[in-house]
């Protein structure tokens, strides 16, 4: 069995059973981020032969901020799958140490493969934007994470809830300004220039950074853009609510 294959059943075992490993990074402090994406693929392939299926791919890591912290000056990207789209509510008993981000998502209405795609054949491959909840999770103790453990983590997914409205691209997603609330209570502020200066140039690297593994993103597809603001602890009975200017309001409840 390989090492890649020894993590990904570490941290499959955890997700299951909502008992967090200790970080891969400090027992292998040089582990680089293809060893960490070798780990990614294994442990979603994993999560596949269970029967779930690939809908989108998110990015994290997309805030100079963040990128600052973790030393790094790119972003990372993993898998959405069906099993973690949610219509409004998210069960935490599902979760190990869940947090919120406001998030603005893309819809594919055409297929999108790099080498070599701008932030204008990503615009063109866009058919609208959508208000988005994403609940990250770690199946790392205590979030205790490096950059090659989150990205080995499926880039430390939880769920995901989306506005059943699409809204097409007449205006600058950079100027799409958003409040987030959690309980009644406004907690934090964001723009879509959080979001790697603007969330079409995220889709574009993602386009790009996917063609090296041959990956076409596919009509239909959306793509979670990265945090507006920092994750926000989030506990059964909260209730979150994001509210971007030309989007509306996206509501995620913890049950």
């Amino acid at each position: 069995m390989t090492i890649a294959e020894q993590r990904a059943r570490a941290l499959y075992a955890a997700r299951r059973d909502r008992l967090p490993i200790d970080p891969f990074t400090e027992t292998d402090p040089d582990m680089s981020a293809d060893d960490a994406y070798a780990v990614q693929t294994r442990f979603a392939s994993m999560l596949l032969d269970d029967g779930d299926s690939i809908c989108g791919y998110k990015l994290g890591l997309t805030s100079k901020a963040m990128q600052e912290m973790m030393g790094i000056s790119d972003p990372d990207f993993g898998p959405v799958l069906h099993s973690m789209v949610h219509d409004g509510d998210l069960d935490t008993s599902a979760l190990i140490q869940p947090k919120a981000e406001a998030e603005i998502a893309l819809v594919l209405d055409r297929p999108l493969k790099g080498p070599g795609v701008t932030t204008l054949d990503a615009a063109r491959a866009v058919g609208g934007a959508v208000a988005a909840i994403e609940v990250v999770d770690s199946r790392i103790a205590d979030w205790r994470i490096k950059l090659a453990d989150t990205i080995s983590d499926l880039a430390s997914i939880g769920g995901v809830v989306m506005s059943s409205r699409i809204v097409p691209l007449d205006f600058d997603l950079r100027l799409v300004g958003m409040t987030f609330s959690l309980n009644g209570s406004v907690v934090a502020t964001g723009a879509g220039a959080a979001a790697l200066g603007n969330p079409l140039t995220a889709l574009a690297w993602l386009a790009n950074t996917l063609a090296r593994h041959d990956v076409t993103l596919e009509e239909g597809m959306f793509i979670m853009t990265g945090s507006l603001h920092a994750a926000v602890d989030v506990r059964a009975g909260d209730v979150a609510r994001a509210d971007f200017d030309r989007l509306g309001p996206v509501a995620l409840r913890m049950a």
